[in-house]
This record gives structure tokens, C-alpha cells and sequence, in this order.
């Protein structure tokens, strides 16, 4: 990006501010200076007025010129053929050293007095504006006669190229580049106003009309002008050439010098060869696929949004009727759409793509200016826009977290007021804390670390004091991460006691579910177009899915077949929860020699042993779950920690026969039910504890849940835990049962003497000759 220093000088006041001022801070600011180039103008050099202009006696090319100077008139030869159009020219008097070394002489030419040159640009080291000698105007300001040309500052210039990364494309302007220097220099922003100058107002709705189709994601506007002719000042001519920008003619100089002002994207179109039959003009609007927005007059396309624009309806010098477009598209979306097509792109797509101006008003009414200021013409009154519905980021804010990324505190009014100048929006402001609005031209913010680095170039990185790096890492320990590794210690556990993981679908048949008892979502929230008649609704339980997959290695000949599945499982209101199923038919263990070929069968015993492996300790308690695949006399409710997060049971023989497979065991538990908890640590007893086993007589019929249950309301401190060890049954004791408990009691504070033994199990036999009618056998 090429900016001039006067150019600036018209959005923000750069008086006192030095050249090697405005390097360092544009440095400081992320805008880094490639270059930087003063033209000075030779001593001598001033400017003149042609009083007479006449053709040389003896040369057809060359023009005798009587010129004013200030302290006189001068006769000079001149060979440039518009001359003749010059009224104010740059004149090297005598004694002038061009750059060079060419020293400007009293000469003759072809038998003619020649005091002086009459300067083209190049002849006096400004950058080439093309053929011809300089004509003047007070476009440079005002022009007085023997004035030195160097004291013009919008002539003795200072150009400074910048080097801008990719994301900046807010800077490719005078304008963009104009905001962040002011913020920098803290100087207001000069706000640039237009006010239409036609005495008549022409309204442009009554020529033309803009209609769009479809969801357009783009935004434009359009005016109208009537022009006469077409005239650009020196300083446009100058001021392009300086930021390398090469003349092509009048109106398309205009409009170049409009966008790199304000860097809004702007096309021309001939207004006559836009009319239809009713001599209106009518463009047509329409989003052709996400990115690609065309403009389209007579069935025909103009243009393509921020992309090329038809030759054949380009405006030029000799239009009379100019319709102005002003554009803009989000240049994430235009890169994408067209990477992937073969439109053609022209010059002004590069702006577009990295990101220009939004405010489509303020090119517009900058070009509308230049037209009126300069050129016969008449703007019509009133712009025709589409908008889109565009909806701002918004970035919650922490002052301190800027300041920690930073590494330097800085005041909260400072980040604020900076962030404000850049054109963001502050709202909600509370403590430390406010939500910041990325305004449209700066696409490339994204977060508060994007908004850091802003401050940081305000403040400038040199201000900021190095510091060693503090790598500070975040708790990434979350809900989800522990249960994700829970989710893994579970598969490792399951597939180290022999089973393997089932994975299904989370579809199940309805009429199974429906057979066998469980609960169905209800049809009103149940699947509407099922992949397949056999999984036509969310599954309420994953047994059913295990019991076919059982099935499937039954028909392959397996002989041992243990199965687990950790998936979601969906109640009648379709609220999804997850659980853990286990499933083991056929042999408990491989055929081998320590079997003699013929294994055991799995057990009750054993599928609880296995379920006590993979998910730790539990209790079980009496059924209470109620389906057809659970066996009435082998199952039983799995409490963890007090609660119920389960069963398990052997299936039901008629199941069983019905999927034709071995017997087999099945299990479902609550998954969150599983999750493991905080648990506070718990002092341990140096001293020794005892084991004591207590065999008595119930019913038959009596849970070992209640005699468990009453022994742990007596909450005895001495007693530590208790387990069954035996049970046993035999005609000579009836209806009645002998059960064995295995007591561990220890003291926290001394060694237990047998006194201290026996009261604690005579307490214990009390209790369960009240409560459970039992008899010590």
C-alpha cells in the first residue's frame, strides 16, 4: 500500500508531526514502511503563467512561449505539444539545477531566445504522468506567479510505501491507513462530509430502479450523475502517479483515485446503454450461489459482485449518463466461491478479496465530490441500496486477561479508548469486564486475543517491557473429559475380563421392545423415515441389540460368547440418557487341558464376579425391575454407593429358547450412575482388627439386604464391614435357612481385648433376634 503524506493530511492533521515521526510510528503500529521517498523540487523552479503561445519560425514542433515568472516575462522555448493547452506551467529559470546535474542555460534554438524551461514531471524527479510538460492548476493549491514549486506541499511531497499483512486489508485506502495513524498519534479522525451542490434535484428513483432475488449477501449502492465533461486536476494526476497508479483516461483516473481515498470498491456504468424500452434503468440483483452475486440489466450480466464488471456497459469519457456502484462482499465468502469457478477476475478483485470498505457512503460521496468539484455535472439526489442483514461479532472482554496476555497492566480506560478509536463498539461495560462490537471492515478479528494484539499496536511493542514467559495452562478437567476417561478405564476393564465391545445402532425393533416390556418412545416423537423394518425406533435398552448379536456368533459355532456395549439409550419422551450392557452366554472359559475339553458353563457367580471386575464394588438386593427378559428367581438390583444404578439377572428360559442360544446372563447399568465421585479420605487404625464370623437361623424367604441393612442401623464404631459367607439349607431345618456372616471389627484407639469383641457381637445378635427373628444356630 502506496500513501502520500498530504494525502493523509486530508483524514488526519499530521501538522508537527516529522517524517521520521510518522516511520517510527507506522513501524509501531504493525504497518510496517518498506519505503519512504521526499521529492524535493530544485531551487529556481517556480511557477509560471503563458501569456502568448506561438508556433517557432523555423521548427513545426516547437512553440515560442512568453511566460510570467514573478519578477518579469521570460521568452522560452518550448517542444511539448500541449503547451498550447497550459495556462500556468512549472518553469526552471536560469541557473536551476535539474536532478541529473542538468544545469538549465540562456540558450538559442533554431535562431530563438531561450530563457528557461518550461518542466514535465520527470524532468523534475517526480514519477512520470506521461507525455507533455506539467499544466498546473489550484488543485496544488493557489498558484502564484514566480512562487517556487517546492514550497507546494501537495507537490514537494513525501510518499511512503507500506507493507501490510494479508488480514489488513482494512489499510488498503488512505482512509484505512488515516484510522489507525490517528489512533497512534492520538489526532481526531477528520470526518469527511458531501452535501450535493445540484441546484436541481433530480431524484434518481424516477431513471432507475434496483430489485433483487434471493438471499443476496452483498451490499451495494448506487447513484446517478449527469456529466457534461469529464476533467481530473493535477494533483489527481500527480498524486496517482506518485502511488504508482498509471494514468488510463479521465473518468477511470477519477474513479481510481476514489478507491485507494476511501478504499470502497466502485464501478461506472453507462447509463444509456443500461436503458430499456421505457428509457428506465433497471438492474436486477441475484445471489447465483453462495459468494457470487451478479448485477444483470436487459437479461444481460454487468457485473459480478467484487469480481469483473461487462466492457460492453462500462462508462468512459464520453458518457453522458453515468450510473455509480458502490460494493462490498465478505471477502471470506468471495474467496471461496470463486477459487472454486473460472470466472475471470479483474484488477479491482485483489482489493475485494483481501477486504474492503464497508461504508459503501462514504466512496460514493467522495467520487460525487471530485465529479462536482472538477467536472459540469449534475448528481441525482438519492442512492439505490441493498443491504444485507448483517449481524456484528461480539466479544466478551476482560481487561485483566488482556493485560495478563500482554504482560503489562494497562489501564482499562486505555484499551477502551483505543478499541474506540479503531472503530469498535464498546457496550456493557461493568468492572473490568465489557463486550466489544468488531465493526465490518475488520473481518480478520475474530477474538480477544485479535483485540490484544490491537491494543499491543497502539501502545506500541516497543513500549512494552520484556518479560520472561509465563506459561500458565488452563484446568482442561472438565464433566466431559472426565467422563471420557472414565468411559475408556471401562472399555479397558470389560475387555480385560474376556469380553469384547459391541457397537450397534441406536435403533431397535419396535415390536421386540414392546414383546419383551421395556418402554417405547412415544409415535408422536418417534423416528419418521426408519432405514429399515427392523430398526424402526431409538432403542429404550441395548440388551435387545446384544441378544441378536449373541445370536449371529451362536450361528457362527462360538462356544463362549461375552459381549459388552457402552452407548444412549432413549426413555418415551425420547430424553436420551447413556448406560453400560453387559451380556455372556455359552462356556465361562476356553476349552483346555485344565478343563478336559469341557468347561463350565457361566453362572450367577461368575457373571457377577466378571460385572465386580469392570465397574469395582456394589451390592445386590432384591429385583425390582420388571421385563420378560429377567429370570423370576436369578436376578437382582445392583446398588453403587447406596443407590440403584442397575440389575442383573440370568435371561429368561422362554427368551432364551426363543433366540435359540446358551444360557445366558445379562446385565444394564445407569452409566452416570458408575461415574466415579470425590470421596474424602478416611483416617486407618494402627491397631488390629479381628475377624469374627456369626452363623444364625432366618427365614428361608428373608433378603440378606434386611439382615444387612438392620446390622448397619446399630452403627457401631468399632464395626468396619461385614460379608455373607455362607449359606445353607437342609430338610432338618424347614422353612428355614442357616446363614454365615464374616465380621471385621477394629478400634481406632487400642488394641480390642475379647470383652470389647463380645459386646459388639451380642449387640449384633440382639438385633437380629428383634428385628429378623433370628436364632443363633
Amino acid at each position: 500500500m502506496i500513501v502520500t503524506r498530504s494525502w493523509l493530511s486530508e483524514f488526519v492533521d499530521l501538522d508537527g508531526v516529522s517524517n521520521e515521526k510518522l516511520y517510527e510510528t507506522f513501524n509501531a503500529i504493525g504497518l510496517e514502511v518498506d519505503s519512504i521517498k521526499t521529492y524535493e523540487m530544485p531551487e529556481k523552479v517556480v511557477v509560471g503563467k503563458i501569456l502568448s503561445c506561438e508556433k517557432h519560425p523555423d521548427a513545426d514542433k516547437l512553440n515560442v512561449c512568453q511566460i510570467d515568472v514573478g519578477t518579469g516575462m521570460r521568452q522560452i522555448v518550448c517542444g511539448a505539444a500541449n503547451v498550447v493547452d497550459a495556462e500556468y506551467v512549472a518553469v526552471a529559470m536560469i541557473g536551476a539545477v535539474l536532478p541529473g546535474d542538468f544545469k538549465i542555460k540562456h540558450a538559442k534554438l533554431r535562431g530563438v531566445e531561450s530563457e528557461g524551461m518550461v518542466c514535465a514531471s520527470s524532468e523534475l524527479g517526480l514519477p512520470d504522468m506521461g507525455k507533455g510538460i506539467m499544466i498546473l492548476d489550484e488543485s496544488i493549491g493557489e498558484l502564484e506567479v514566480g512562487r517556487e514549486l517546492g514550497s507546494y506541499a501537495n507537490v514537494a511531497d513525501t510518499v511512503i510505501e507500506l507493507e501490510l499483512t494479508a488480514n489488513r486489508g482494512d489499510c488498503l485506502s488512505i482512509h484505512g491507513v488515516a484510522r489507525d495513524l490517528s489512533v497512534a498519534l492520538e489526532r481526531e479522525l477528520k470526518t469527511f462530509e458531501y452535501k450535493n451542490s445540484s441546484k436541481e434535484k433530480l431524484g434518481i428513483a424516477r431513471v432507475a430502479d434496483v430489485q433483487s432475488k434471493g438471499d443476496v449477501e452483498a451490499d451495494l449502492s448506487f447513484a446517478l450523475a449527469a456529466v457534461e465533461s469529464m476533467y481530473a486536476p493535477f494533483l489527481i494526476h500527480l498524486r496517482l502517479a506518485m502511488v504508482g497508479i498509471e494514468p488510463v483516461e479521465t473518468l477511470s483516473d477519477l474513479l481510481h483515485y476514489a478507491i485507494h481515498a476511501s478504499g470502497v470498491i466502485l464501478r461506472a456504468y453507462d447509463g444509456d446503454r443500461l436503458m430499456d424500452e421505457d428509457e428506465k434503468i433497471l438492474l436486477h440483483v441475484e445471489s447465483e450461489e453462495r459468494g457470487i452475486v451478479t448485477i444483470s440489466s436487459n437479461e444481460k450480466v454487468v457485473s459480478v459482485v467484487g469480481v469483473n464488471q461487462s466492457e460492453e456497459k462500462q462508462a468512459n469519457n464520453e458518457s453522458q449518463l453515468i450510473l455509480f456502484e458502490a460494493s462490498y462482499i465478505h471477502p471470506d465468502l468471495l474467496v471461496e466461491a470463486v477459487a472454486n469457478s473460472s470466472i475471470s477476475k479483474d484488477e479491482l478483485y485483489y482489493k475485494t478479496s483481501r477486504g474492503s470498505e464497508s461504508r459503501l457512503r462514504l466512496g460514493i460521496e467522495y467520487l460525487a465530490s471530485l465529479l462536482e468539484k472538477h467536472s459540469p455535472c449534475k448528481c441525482y439526489d438519492g442512492y439505490l441500496n441493498i443491504l444485507t442483514n448483517w449481524e456484528p461479532l461480539n466479544i466478551s472482554v476482560d481487561s485483566d486477561e488482556i493485560c495478563s496476555i500482554i504482560g503489562q497492566e494497562i489501564e482499562k480506560s486505555t484499551i477502551v479508548t483505543i478499541l474506540k478509536n479503531l472503530g469498535f463498539e464498546i457496550h456493557s461495560s461493568h468492572s473490568g469486564n465489557f463486550g466489544v462490537v468488531v465493526p465490518r471492515f475488520r473481518h480478520d478479528i475474530r477474538n480477544i486475543q485479535d483485540l490484544t494484539e490491537e491494543i499491543v499496536r497502539i501502545v506500541g511493542i516497543n513500549n512494552i517491557k520484556s518479560q520472561p514467559l509465563a506459561f500458565i495452562e488452563s484446568s482442561r478437567i472438565t464433566n466431559t473429559t472426565t467422563r471420557y476417561q472414565f468411559k475408556k478405564e471401562l472399555r479397558h476393564c470389560a475387555s480385560a475380563t474376556g469380553l469384547y465391545e459391541n457397537i450397534s445402532y441406536v435403533f431397535s425393533d419396535r415390536s421386540k421392545l414392546e414383546a419383551y416390556g421395556f418402554a417405547c418412545v412415544e409415535e408422536a416423537l418417534d423416528l419418521t423415515n426408519p432405514i429399515a423394518e427392523d430398526l424402526n425406533t431409538l432403542r429404550s435398552t441395548i440388551l435387545i441389540n446384544l441378544l441378536e448379536a449373541v445370536k449371529r456368533n451362536v450361528n457362527y459355532t462360538e462356544k463362549s460368547i461375552g459381549l459388552f456395549e457402552i452407548g444412549a439409550v432413549f426413555n418415551a419422551e425420547r430424553e436420551q440418557s447413556e448406560v453400560f450392557s453387559m451380556i455372556f452366554s455359552g462356556q465361562d472359559e476356553g476349552e483346555s487341558v485344565v478343563s478336559s475339553g469341557k468347561p463350565n458353563m457361566i453362572d450367577f457367580a461368575s457373571f457377577v464376579e466378571r460385572l465386580g471386575a469392570i465397574i469395582g464394588a456394589f451390592e445386590l438386593v432384591q429385583c425390582t425391575e420388571k421385563n420378560s427378559l429377567i429370570h423370576p428367581y436369578q436376578s437382582a438390583d445392583i446398588l453403587c454407593r447406596g443407590q440403584k444404578c442397575g440389575y442383573v439377572s440370568k435371561l429368561h428360559p422362554i427368551v432364551q429358547e426363543a433366540y435359540g442360544i446358551y444360557e445366558t446372563f445379562i446385565a444394564e447399568l445407569d452409566f452416570d450412575m458408575l461415574l466415579p465421585v470425590h470421596i474424602n479420605v478416611k483416617a486407618i487404625s494402627k491397631f488390629q482388627g479381628v475377624y469374627k464370623d456369626l452363623s444364625v437361623v432366618v427365614d428361608q424367604a428373608l433378603p440378606y439386604s434386611e439382615i444387612s441393612n438392620n446390622i448397619a442401623a446399630l452403627n457401631l464404631e468399632t464395626l468396619k464391614k461385614w460379608y455373607p459367607v455362607d449359606v445353607y439349607e437342609d430338610e432338618s431345618l424347614g422353612e428355614k435357612k442357616s446363614l454365615t456372616v464374616r465380621f471385621f471389627i477394629q478400634s481406632m484407639d487400642k488394641t480390642l481385648e475379647e470383652g470389647d469383641i463380645d459386646t459388639v457381637m451380642s449387640q449384633i445378635m440382639e438385633k437380629l433376634e428383634q428385628t429378623c427373628q433370628a436364632a443363633l444356630r
